[in-house]
Formats: structure tokens, sequence, C-alpha cells
């Protein structure tokens, strides 16, 4: 063990900065500076010091030097006293920090003993109060009052209304005596002011956000230079704790800080939809699938009829690679990646027909715009052509759009996610595939193989966004080649190599819409199917169709996630939907 008057060993190869180390030959420190923590500089006492892996070694080369102990040299010691130094003033300012905390606690504690001593109760001379929701604006049920009172509660006059509400702490401040509240109930938000022992109580000094309460008190106007939602606020006389949130390291705000890693968010989703912008989207969402029922079955000629067709199939729409298997009672089976061979069989007996139901795609991709699991909005039109769809298609979508935006709650929500939207003009830009092919050649905007593209590509998803992005107006994309459209999709007739189909794309989101004419004759049908190495048997009643009475006809799908990404400014689709799945992403 060490001398601790006289000699402390450093040895800056084999040594341990570690309490193990006691500064002894047989076990050293590795640095001066820890030496010096350890054995702080006295009288007597010396640093030895040496490098015995590294350290010099003899003229002739002998490495027996490396093993002398020397003293630490005098601008080894100058540099380290002043590192020792600091170290001395940090480790009395973190000292005095603990001890001022330590105080701040027993005060805070001995504040928290105090308070459990404060109760409140519902006065019983004041005015009976009534139940509104915090969107609750009429004025002849809820008067607000103004002005200037002596006291924090006064219903002279009957110049106000006195309430009762419910709801979860969404946001609060406290100051000198009074504490701030916002609470929010999912229909509205209302600034809640706690003042005298109301502030005082247990309950009020360890209030957390997301906190339920049930709260009483009148309504007044917002002072003139102050600000409050919906200009208005209540003034508490009683309350009461329903569930007290967990505060903390549970805290909700530490459990989604807004820097928190997207899996984190995703594992807490649940917690996210609390939040402002995520309930926002959710409630823009809404409003968009009323604005699509309300615009098929009432504001287009003719009106398309809603049905439900099932989920769990036995054939293929968009190809068997991206197909969800599953065993039905020993039969093979797939989870739906569309709908729209059924709502096909609909049209000779149910007109015009639409659906909002979930689609599945295995695909394992983990972009920004594709999701595992999503709402598809499709329609199918009978006796129509290409052009008809076209027009069909522009007039749901910028219907959709002024439906949604009439609702004022809905259009500043919009607003307040992306400033920037704005309502497309009509008509759609219209440019064929061929023409696409074209101008991304003219704008250098290569393919995936950074080569040029070339008339039969897929165009891929990044120039898609790009091209859309730099013309930024919506576009139909259409006549797309045979080989890389679906077996279903009809050929042009004056040019067999295309189809008649369409993808409509909106800037800053690309696809948000595939549609096409459907093949209305039996034969070629028949000669599709076998192009593409699918078995007609199972799909005998999509047949049929053509068997007994085709017509011309056609239809779409829409990614409701990603209109809603493209209205909303949202970065991903992922933020679109209640509980987004994706490739490795099914929970919560």
């Amino acid at each position: 063990m060490a001398d601790p008057n006289k000699k402390i060993h450093i040895d800056e190869d084999l040594g341990k900065d570690e309490p193990s180390a006691d500064g002894s030959e047989t076990s050293p420190y590795k640095t001066l500076l820890f030496a010096h923590i350890q054995h702080p500089p006295s009288d007597g006492r010396s640093y030895l010091t040496r490098k015995l892996e590294i350290g010099p070694v003899s003229e002739d080369g002998d490495p027996e030097l490396r093993k002398e102990w020397r003293p630490a040299t005098a601008s080894a010691l100058k540099k380290v006293i002043k590192l020792y130094e600091q170290h001395k003033r940090k480790l009395a300012k973190s000292d005095e920090l603990a001890i001022r905390e330590k105080g701040e606690q027993e005060k805070r504690q001995q504040a928290l003993q105090e308070a459990m001593k404060v109760k409140i109760a519902e006065d019983p001379l004041l005015p009976r109060a009534f139940k509104i929701r915090l969107d609750e604006k009429d004025p002849k049920l809820v008067k607000l009052r103004s002005g200037d009172s002596k006291t924090d509660v006064d219903y002279n006059e009957g110049r106000s209304s006195r309430v009762r509400v419910t709801g979860r702490v969404h946001r609060m401040r406290e100051q000198k005596d009074v504490i701030f509240v916002t609470l929010q109930d999912g229909y509205g938000v209302l600034q809640c002011v706690l003042t005298g022992d109301l502030t005082k109580t247990y309950d009020a000094k360890t209030l957390t956000l997301e906190t339920s309460m049930e709260i009483w008190g009148e309504m007044w106007e917002v002072p003139p230079k102050h600000h409050a939602p919906d200009d208005r606020e209540l003034h508490v006389d009683y309350y009461e704790i329903i569930g007290k949130a967990a505060g903390d390291k549970e805290a909700i705000s530490t459990r989604v800080a807004p820097d928190a890693d997207p899996q984190t968010l995703y594992d807490n989703r649940h917690l996210v939809l609390r939040g402002e912008n995520a309930s926002a989207v959710m409630k823009v969402r809404s409003a968009l699938l009323r604005a699509f029922r309300q615009t098929y079955e009432s504001e287009i000629t003719p009106s398309c009829l809603e049905v439900t067709p099932p989920c769990m199939v036995q054939t293929q729409v968009e190809g068997g690679a991206t197909l969800f298997e599953f065993s039905y009672y020993g039969e093979k089976a797939y989870l739906t990646q569309s709908s729209q061979l059924y709502l096909e069989t609909c049209l000779p007996s149910l007109g015009n027909v639409f659906c909002v139901a979930p689609s599945f795609r295995a695909e394992k991709s983990l972009t920004r715009r594709h999701l595992s699991e999503y709402t598809h909005i499709e329609g199918e039109l009978d006796f129509i052509t290409f052009d008809d769809l076209l027009v069909h298609l522009e007039l749901v979508m910028s219907k959709v759009i002024e439906l949604t935006l009439a609702d004022p709650k809905i259009k500043k929500m919009v607003h307040d996610l992306n400033p920037n939207f704005k309502v497309p003009e009509r008509p759609f830009m219209r440019m064929k595939y061929a023409d696409a092919i074209t101008w991304l050649k003219e704008h250098d905007i290569p393919n995936e193989n950074g080569q040029p593209h070339e008339f039969g590509d897929d165009i891929a998803e990044a120039a898609e966004r790009k091209m859309t992005d730099i013309i930024n107006r919506p576009i139909f994309l259409t006549h797309f080649p045979v080989a890389i459209k679906a077996f279903y999709m009809k050929k042009d007739p004056r040019e067999p190599r295309v189809t008649e189909s369409v993808d409509c794309l909106m800037p800053g989101v690309g696809e948000i819409v595939g549609g096409s004419m459907r093949m209305d004759d039996y034969e070629e049908l028949l000669a599709a199917y076998e192009r593409e190495g699918i078995d007609p048997k199972p799909y005998y009643w999509y047949t049929d169709q053509r068997k007994y009475g085709t017509s011309p006809h056609g239809g779409y799908g829409l990614g409701l996630e990603r209109f809603l990404a493209w209205m909303c400014g949202r970065y991903t689709v992922r933020e679109c939907c209640l509980y987004p799945r994706f490739t490795g992403r099914c929970t919560p």
C-alpha cells in the first residue's frame, strides 16, 4: 500500500484510475491528475511516474529502463496542479448544488406536507353548475362575464354562467398565487384559472400533464391584451382530480419527447395521439372520410352506392409478391390487396359503387409513402369511357377538398398543419407516360440504374415525385405500357402497346390514385390470365362478368393516408393512420 505521506506511483501504461488502485508500486494509478485527487499534494509527498510498455529505453535499447520510477517533471506537475484546482472548484460547486437541491427538496417536502392540510369544498351557496363540453359556445347557454371584480368568483346579477367541465390537463403554467390549466376533452380546449386556496392543495402542488379533472367555475371573457383559446376562460371555484397522471421520469413529456427516436414514438403511439398535431391529423382524416361518402352519395351524378367487400380472399389483384398469405380452415387464402374485382361484380345490379376498406400489401418497403395496411377508397363506374373516368376522378377529389375545408374547424387544422396547402386548380394537368419519359430525359432525371429513362421503364418513386414537385400541380399520368400494369387493365384500342390507365400524382407525396378501364372482352381476359401465368379457375366469378352482359367500365383506388399526407403536409403516411403497420411494425 502507498505511504500516505511519501511516494505515489503512476504507470501511464498499466495503471488504473479506479478505487481498487492505491498508488503503490504494485497498484499504481494511470494519470497524475487521479493521483492528485486521491492523494492531494502535501509536504514530503512525491509523485513517481513511468511507462512500462512504451516508455524510453537505454541507449543500447535495454527496456529495463522502463521499470524505473522517476519523479514527475515540473511541467507535468504545473499542468496537473491547474487541472486539480479546476477539479476542486467543480467538486465544491457540485457539493454546493447538492446541498442546495437537498434544501429545496426538504423545502418542497415541507410545502407538500403543509399542502395536505389545505382542504377545498364546493360552496353550496353558489348557483348550481351545468355540465358542458369544452367546445360549447352557444351564447344562450354559456354567458361570459367581462370587466373587473373584487372577488375571484361573483355571480351577482346573473352576469355569467357557472359550469362544470371534465377533461385532461393539456398545458399548465404557474405564476405567483395563480395556476393556468388548459384542459382538453377531445372536442375543444379551455383555459381554467385557479387562485387562492385552490392553488395551495396537495393536488395543485403535484398536478401533472394529462391528469383528468372535473372543474367547476364561472365563464369569463379574456381580459384585453391577454390570450386564451376562444378568448374565454373559466374562473375556477372548485375542482376534483379524477385520475392523476404519472410525473417525473414517467411524465408524458418524457415518454414522447419531440426529439425522441421515431421507433420510440411508434412504440408510444397511444400517447403521441394526445398531441395537438397527431390528434388534428386524425380529425382531418375523419372529415375526409365524411366528405368522400357525401361526395359519392349526393354530390356527383350518377351517385355511387357504398358496399363492403370481404378482406379475406383467394385471388390476387396486384401480383403475388405482395400477398399476405394465411390458412383459412386448411385452404390457402390471402388478405386482400384491393376490393376492385368484387366491386366490378356489383355494377350490373347496383350501378356505380364505392367502398372504404383496408387493403394489405406485403411489400418490404420502408419508404415514407408505404404501409402494409392502409385505408383504400375504391370506386367502379359502369358504361363509361376513359375520359369519363378522368373527369369523374377530378370532380371527386376537388369536391372532397371543398367539403372538407367547408368546416371552419377543419380548415384551420389543415392550415395549421400545412400553411402552404392550396386547393388544386382544375383542370388537372394530363400527361401521357411516353411524354413523361421524354420530360425526365430532358430534365436529366435518371432511372433507378442511373441511366436515362426509356419507354417500358417503371418510373421509380423518386423520379416520379421529383417531376411532380417541379411541375408543382396535380398530374394525371396516363397510358402506361401493358407490360408494367396489372392483367385486368384494358389496352388502348388506338395504341395496343399501352393501357387506358392513370395515376394521379400530387406535389410532395407522388401517386395517390391509380385507376384504369377494365378489360370487358371475355377472350381478351382469358389471354391476359395466360400471359401472366394466372390460373383462371379461382377467378370464375370475375370472368363471368364478361360472359353475362359485359360493358365498358373502369375504376380506381385512392390511398387515404397519401391523400391526407398531401393535404396536411406530413412527411410520411405513417403519421396519417391511427396505428401504422409497416415492415417490422405490428404493435401496439
